[in-house]
């Protein structure tokens, strides 16, 4: 199908189905005029990308594992496999986050809540981490 029905029925623009193949994300033949020439299984594939953006994956993570999920012989093994990995990766961001809301809290109402202070609490984040 041409990238124009592969649009109307992902309900993605041309634009972003280009940007998607430039990235390796769908492959489409070119014919003879030119045109792209996607494959039916292209349809199902976008809904899958536009589902796992939605869940927080990156358009990387989704080229890297996605000839794995396709080919692996339990995809739902394999997707919760994944999922358990993304889950363990945002408590992680959550936990710095936490840590830097404490932080932030502990700078509320002392004058100069930017200016670094004697204890190490008060030490920038981006230093304490080296």
């Amino acid at each position: 199908m041409r990238i124009g029905e592969l649009a109307a029925r992902t309900g993605l623009s041309r634009d972003a189905i280009r940007f998607y193949e430039r990235l390796g994300l769908v492959t489409g033949r070119r014919l003879g005029n030119g045109y792209r020439d996607f494959p039916e299984e292209a349809v199902p594939w976008l809904f899958y990308v536009r589902t796992a953006q939605a869940l927080g994956f990156t358009l990387a993570e989704i080229r890297d594992h996605g000839e794995e999920l396709r080919d692996a012989p339990d995809c739902a093994e394999a997707l919760s496999a994944l999922f358990e990995d993304k889950i363990r990766v945002i408590d992680d961001r959550m936990s710095e986050l936490a840590a830097l809301r404490a932080e932030l809290h502990e700078r509320v109402g002392t004058g100069c809540p930017l200016r670094a202070g004697q204890s190490s609490s008060s030490t920038p984040r981006s230093r304490r981490r080296a």
